[in-house]
């Protein structure tokens, strides 16, 4: 067993901590990967750094001994109570107890976490509405391979379409589950998340439109769906005015430039 592996469970004990995997605690337990995650993050000492569930301190006390000032955040009060223990040489991190979907984060320019992965979708869309360098983070590997997932694979989503212009994602290792106390059900994947840019609300109602109906032809999934882009139009008068020939391809097969053509033109029609 790995030195990392013994403290954590050294740790738990003392506190008498029983990781809850409901809520998605999964403590990383590989020091070998905990070293690749910090490499990826390329630590400066100007660095804020942003973490979302930093656990017992897995990451947060080697970001902190690296960079400029590390923002914990973390929901599980208890849990929060030890990581305060474990940092009390620390002044550059500031640890905020609370929910990270519900509060509105300080600046920072690089997030480095161990998502739980309940919040996977949540989380990373809240973050980039924030402007930053980039974030090393660790998603379930289902979930990742769906952020880049091409038109006609099966993991090709509204995720995947949305992500494609939000951001470049690019997988840059996996972990196996046996690298975290307790092991998931699943494997993990390490990501680098770099802002691209933003998406307006069209798009984002068209995209919600089509993917509620995957595997239906566009024409028929928008009629369907199309209370969710408006609900003061006649769905097939509007529709019929988008290029016939989207309409015939089945969703999962446009790409998400020819679903951007669809959002524009119903931005030229219904505004």
């Amino acid at each position: 067993m790995n030195k990392l592996a013994i403290e954590t469970k050294k740790i738990l004990k003392e506190y008498d901590i029983r990781l809850n995997k409901r809520l998605g605690q999964h403590y990383l337990i590989s020091d070998t990967k905990r070293q690749k995650i910090l490499s990826y993050a390329d630590l400066k000492d100007d660095d804020i750094i942003l973490e979302i569930g930093p656990g017992i301190g897995t990451l947060t006390i080697p970001l902190a001994s690296q960079a400029n000032k590390v923002i914990a955040i973390e929901k599980d009060k208890k849990i929060a109570t030890i990581l305060k223990d474990r940092l009390k040489d620390y002044k550059n991190v500031e640890l905020i107890i609370g929910d990270a979907l519900k509060i509105e984060f300080p600046y920072f320019n690089k997030i480095v976490s161990n998502l739980p992965y309940k919040i996977s979708s949540p989380i990373t869309f809240k973050l980039l509405e924030y402007d930053f360098d980039f974030g090393i983070l660790m998603y379930q590997r289902e979930f990742a391979e769906r952020m880049i997932a091409k038109p006609g694979t099966k993991d090709y989503s509204r995720l995947s379409v949305t992500l494609y212009f939000m951001a470049n994602i690019e997988i840059l290792d996996y972990i196996p589950r046996s690298a975290f106390l307790p092991p998931p059900k699943v494997d993990s994947a390490i990501v680098k998340l770099t802002p691209k840019g933003k998406i307006n609300g069209t798009f984002e109602r068209t995209c919600r439109a089509l993917f509620q109906h995957k595997r239906k032809k566009a024409r028929k999934a928008l009629i369907e769906s199309f209370h969710e882009i408006s609900s003061n139009a006649d769905p097939r008068e509007i529709v019929d005015l988008i290029n016939p020939k989207l309409l015939e391809k089945r969703v999962f097969t446009l790409t998400p430039e020819e679903i951007l053509e669809i959002s524009n033109e119903f931005k030229k029609i219904i505004a």
